[in-house]
């Protein structure tokens, strides 16, 4: 899947060194699931086919009002 074939919900969290599209970010595909953007996380082994990644509670935040939740 392609960055462009997915909507972005987050963009005004100004982190540290952010860039265009290399801050934590929240998106949305066509199919309604979530795809998060953000730093690898070691906080316990996540399974085969997985990964833990870090977002600032801010990006959350901005998702579910984007989302309307």
């Amino acid at each position: 899947m392609a960055r462009r074939e997915l909507t972005r919900l987050t963009g005004s969290f100004n982190g540290p060194n952010c860039d265009d599209d290399d801050c934590p970010n929240v998106y949305r595909t066509a199919s309604g699931s979530i795809v998060v953007q953000g730093n690898l996380s070691n906080a316990f082994h996540a399974p085969e086919g997985e990964a833990l990644v870090e977002i600032p509670e801010a990006v959350l935040r901005e998702a579910v009002r984007a989302l309307g939740w």
